[in-house]
């Protein structure tokens, strides 16, 4: 069984970095294309930022591109999410994923973390 667990949530001013951090368990973190999603009340879970396992390409939705970064360390089972330039609208739960490709981790992803509230203020 695998597990997601993030960590790195927290409240930060509009124009302001965070870096999410997730840790893989259970099974090798490269075996799988990574994602972060995030969610707001009332709003379907979307994607923001996906890395593919075998090459390590990265994709963005525009919302977000320039200002997210994914990137993965398999040697120590993990995927982070550099944010910077933070606006309020990026206030959410973001939660890691892991998909068998970047296409399905973006749309059936087969793991979910519990999730880390990020809180932007204006």
């Amino acid at each position: 069984q695998v597990q997601l667990v993030e960590s790195g949530g927290g409240l930060v001013q509009a124009g302001g970095s965070l870096r999410l951090s997730c840790t893989v368990s259970g099974r090798s973190s490269s075996s799988y294309a990574m994602a972060w999603f995030r969610q707001t009340p009332g709003k379907e879970r979307q994607w923001v930022a996906v890395i593919s396992w075998r090459s390590g390409t990265t994709y963005y939705p525009d919302s977000v591109k320039g200002r997210f970064t994914i990137s993965r360390d398999n040697a120590k089972n993990s995927v982070y999410l550099q944010m910077n330039s933070l606006k309020p609208e990026d206030t959410a739960v973001y939660y890691c994923a892991a998909g068998v490709s970047w296409v399905a981790v973006r749309t059936t992803p087969d793991y979910w973390g519990q999730g880390t509230q990020v809180t932007v203020s204006s």
